[in-house]
Parts: C-alpha cells; structure tokens; sequence
C-alpha cells in the first residue's frame, strides 16, 4: 500500500506519550510538539560519540516512528563527535593465530564494522523517513556526526559551533555514498576542500557552503527548530511525504521512464484525496485543515 493510500501511523507508532530513554540512556526519545518527535543524542562522556548501541537503536527506533516531522539533536556542548573509536587498539602487535590470520588484521576487522555497520543503517533509515527530518546542530558535529546530520533534510546550526570532516588525518578513505550527499549539499569545490583539508568549518562558514540552512544564536536554537518543526508537522502530511518521495528520486539520479511514470501518478493521486478536498475547503472558509493523511 502506498504512503497516499494509508492514513499515518498505520502500523507504526504516530505518537509519543512521553519521553523514552534508550541505547541504555545514550539515545532519547520524546514529543515536544504535536505530530513533532524528537530523538536526542546524549552520549556526553564520549563526545557524543556514535556508538553501536547508539546507531543500531537510532536505526530501529526512527523505522518505528511517523510523526510528521523529526527532530535529531545531541547534548550539548556536542552534536555528535562521529564514529567511537576509542576502543581500537591501533598498537596491536601484527602476529600469526594459530589459525593463520593475524591480530593486525582483527583491528582490520574491527575498524571496518565500527565504520560500516550499523552507521550505514542508520543512515539508511533516516533517509527513508517519510517525513521531513530536521537536524538541530546544537554543538561540534564532526566526522560521522556531520555525516548524520546530512542525511536530514534541513539542518540549524547554533551560531559558534564546528563542523568537519576528519578522515584525511585518519586514514581513512570515506564512503563513495557518503562523499554523494556532501557533494549534494555544498558542491564539488566545498566538499573538496573540507576533505582533502580536513579542517573545521564554523556554522556561519557551514550555511555560506550549504552545509546548514540557517545559523542562531544557541539561546534560540530549540525554539527556533521547534518552530519550524511545528510548521512543517502542521502541513498536508500527503503534500510533505510525496515531495520528499519525489525529491529523494531526483536525487538518485536520471529516472526511468517507469519511475517517472510513477512520479506522475503519485503527483495526480493527490487531486483525488481527500486531504486535497480540505486543504481546498479550509482555504476558502479562512480556517486551520483537518488532515486525514488519505
């Protein structure tokens, strides 16, 4: 069934009663406005540091959720400080197992599946999120944490924190995924330098570059997100998730005739449904719509 056939919440949770705490405290859930969740990362004692605990509950939870719009924030004085690697032991003698294999490539291993899984879900499942996802930058988002904050579709920045992306003073080569959106955001030229540079960008940088859509002063980032969370939340949710259904295609690359035809028919759905029928009705009688999301 598609997303204009159904009325939201179908089978998901739509709304959240009241604050949750999971990923063992390290990822919090809660409703601060109607039809508005928001999943806070508060991980303080490492930076913010994404976790597995952290990325494999964010992927889950925002899977359960269809509030119509969300909020991804962190605690400050950090949005997030990326991957943790604090427990890679880079220092690990390179010496043959009695199976042949070697402790140089155990760290290998675990590099790999700290940076690959289950970021890449998470990833994945904020980009497939009905609605759109606002990313309130309240503090530092570096590495995989500037990364997370990408995948939302509109991001605000507090006024004096820093963004970045390390990998080059790591080693590390990012994903060819990764390295798209950024490119999508700022361009080639931008997302050259903050990669082969490897330096910091303030937020007022950020939104020259197309990083961040606005910059405030940290005292009125909450409420300046929430507003406009609640604006979004408070729009035809037919309207929301078809344009970012069509945005996310024309993103993916040339469409096929056969995805274009499909576009074209999620577009003429719309006259049909009887959310159109309101939206119609409530402008003439100068007055708030009643969505039914169908």
């Amino acid at each position: 069934m598609s997303a204009e056939e159904r009325s939201p919440g179908a089978g998901r949770a739509s709304t959240v009663a009241t604050s949750s705490e999971l990923a063992s405290g390290k990822l919090l859930l809660d409703a601060p406005a109607e039809h508005v969740v928001r999943l806070t990362i508060s991980n303080p004692q490492r930076r913010g540091a994404l976790d597995h605990e952290i990325l494999d509950s964010l992927a889950e939870t925002v899977r359960s959720l269809d509030a119509r719009c969300l909020v991804l924030t962190g605690t400050d004085p950090m949005f997030s400080a990326g991957y943790d690697i604090g427990n890679l032991n880079a220092d690990r003698p390179r010496t043959t197992t009695s199976a042949g294999d070697t402790a140089g490539k155990e760290f290998e291993r675990d590099a790999e599946a700290l940076v690959a899984h289950p970021f890449h879900a998470a990833i994945e499942a904020l980009e497939a999120y009905e609605y759109p996802v606002i990313a309130q930058i309240n503090g530092h988002a570096i590495g995989g944490g500037l990364g997370l904050a990408l995948t939302a579709d509109i991001r605000i920045a507090a006024r004096g924190v820093n963004l970045g992306m390390p990998p080059a003073k790591l080693g590390l080569v990012y994903s060819h995924t990764g390295l798209k959106r950024f490119v999508e955001v700022c361009g080639v030229a931008h997302t050259s330098e903050l990669f082969y540079t490897g330096r910091n960008v303030d937020s007022d940088r950020g939104a020259e570059i197309g990083l961040v859509n606005h910059v405030v002063d940290p005292g009125e980032l909450e409420e300046r997100t929430l507003a406009m969370a609640a604006e979004i939340a408070a729009n035809a949710p037919l309207s929301q998730s078809g344009n970012k259904r069509i945005l996310r295609a024309l993103r993916a690359g040339p469409l096929t005739p056969e995805q274009e035809r499909e576009l074209v028919e999620l577009r003429e759905s719309c006259f049909r449904s009887a959310d159109f029928r309101e939206g119609v009705r409530a402008f003439g009688e100068k007055r708030a719509p009643l969505w039914q999301g169908r």
